[in-house]
């Protein structure tokens, strides 16, 4: 027998994970950004301090979300979205960065669009579908309005463009959608016109092309592939068991791209080797099984939905960044959830643990 009850206090063990985490990124980001800070910026504190001030910002939005409740102010998703769809589209009038335009430049802040689209659309579809005069078991009901939707917002973002946050935003969104009780057949029409876009950007106008066959010939020797999945093979390779020491690591200095955002797992193993690499692991794993543990102790759909929706998002985020690191898969660009540097994941991916933890407080007990 089992009944509701809401419980007062949160999930200690999930908070304590993520602020774990969160420190040793910002240890990690000054350790592996130092000295491209000092050279390009002429402070080795740059990244750090920018860091530090999206954790301030992540901290107080982790501490409004634990206390509102988050199913009234769910109504106001589907604007919210349409708002963000302005924004994906005003990210093309900035300028370019690493050939990419994927940031909003609002003064002394820059944000990424993508990453609030992928939160928001989590919470529009966790309210929209836990309405009882739904019916996305036909087809009908689960194209419109979610088709138009998401689909512009996953155009804006392949075109910017962000291959890896489209995919993590896709398979999120089916992921819902099944759990949903969509089925199986449907989802597969909304699947196939994804990966023919997909396919005809890379190969037909050539995006990331080249990474495919890097990746392809990196399948049997990670040193075969592209430059940077050589280095990330080398940086994890060097660290050992015990790393080469906090602060020591070699790759780091010029010849890891990107050490302190997409490859910071890599240097981070550099420095602390297998088994720092393997409490960063188990936190991770902690993490996706406390959301997994709260989804299914919620009390309503909704709950439900929306537990599920952030913990199947940040196990893909993460799963893609590992992936790639360690050549799993090709190249896409994407940063390591609390560990990258990035204020734009990190608030995101803090919004996320704070949703966690505000429904852990309704959590249905025995």
């Amino acid at each position: 027998m089992r009944h509701s009850a809401k419980n007062k206090s949160i999930d200690e063990g999930l908070l304590l994970a993520y602020i774990i985490l969160v420190i040793v990124g910002l240890v990690m980001i000054y350790s592996t950004s130092s000295i491209i800070a000092e050279k390009k910026f002429g402070s080795n504190l740059f990244f750090l301090k920018n860091q530090l001030k999206w954790t301030i910002l992540s901290a107080i939005a982790v501490f409004i979300i634990v206390k509102i409740n988050i199913q009234r102010l769910a109504i106001y998703s589907a604007p919210a979205l349409f708002v963000i769809l302005l924004m994906l589209s005003l990210v093309f009038l900035m300028p370019s960065v690493n050939g990419a335009q994927r940031w909003l430049m609002l003064g002394i802040i820059n944000i990424q669009p993508s990453e609030l689209f992928k939160f928001v659309m989590i919470v529009y579809l966790a309210f929209s579908l836990s309405n009882p005069k739904r019916d996305i078991t036909k087809l009908k009901e689960l194209l419109f309005p979610y088709l138009p939707l998401i689909g512009v917002g996953l155009m804006l973002i392949l075109l910017e463009p962000d291959l890896g946050t489209t995919i993590v935003i896709a398979l999120s969104a089916l992921g819902i959608f099944f759990l949903a009780g969509a089925r199986i057949k449907h989802l597969s029409y909304g699947l196939l016109p994804i990966a023919a876009v997909g396919s005809f950007v890379v190969f037909g106008l050539g995006y990331k092309k080249a990474r495919i066959i890097d990746y392809i010939a990196s399948i049997s020797d990670p040193l075969q592939g592209s430059y940077q999945v050589q280095q990330a093979a080398l940086t994890l390779g060097s660290g050992g068991f015990f790393g080469m020491g906090l602060g020591e690591g070699r790759q780091k200095l010029f010849f890891l791209p990107y050490p302190h955002t997409d490859f910071i797992f890599a240097a981070i193993g550099e420095e602390v080797g297998i088994i720092g690499l393997f409490i960063i692991l188990s936190l991770f794993f902690y993490i996706i099984f406390r959301g997994l543990k709260i989804a299914s102790q919620q009390p309503d759909r909704f709950s439900y939905l929306l537990a599920s929706g952030i913990t199947l998002s940040l196990f893909l985020n993460i799963g893609i960044n590992l992936g790639v690191v360690t050549a799993l898969i090709p190249v896409t660009g994407l940063a390591l959830p609390f560990l990258s540097y990035g204020g734009s994941s990190l608030l995101v991916s803090s919004a996320a643990i704070a949703v966690l933890l505000n429904l852990s407080k309704r959590r249905v007990k025995a």
